[in-house]
């Protein structure tokens, strides 16, 4: 598998399981990570983030978005 291919399974789980710890629909999920960067955060960091738990790693999303204006309700 592809170094790049790997990232984009990487960046689905992400955005699943935060989808899933916030109950939103994937949809919803992937527009808020990408409105507020936790999805090019992502792109950029994927070399560590991807050694990470999927609870540090959901952290750190949840972390980029506040930090760039986002709230969940």
């Amino acid at each position: 598998m592809s170094e790049e291919r790997k990232q984009i399974n990487y960046v689905v789980a992400c955005v699943s399981e935060f989808a899933r710890k916030h109950n939103l629909e994937m949809k919803e999920a992937f527009q808020f990570l990408f409105e507020y960067k936790a999805i090019e955060f992502l792109k950029e960091n994927y070399d560590i983030e991807h050694t990470l738990s999927f609870e540090d790693a959901l952290e750190d999303l949840l972390m980029i978005c506040e930090k760039n204006g986002g709230v969940l309700v």
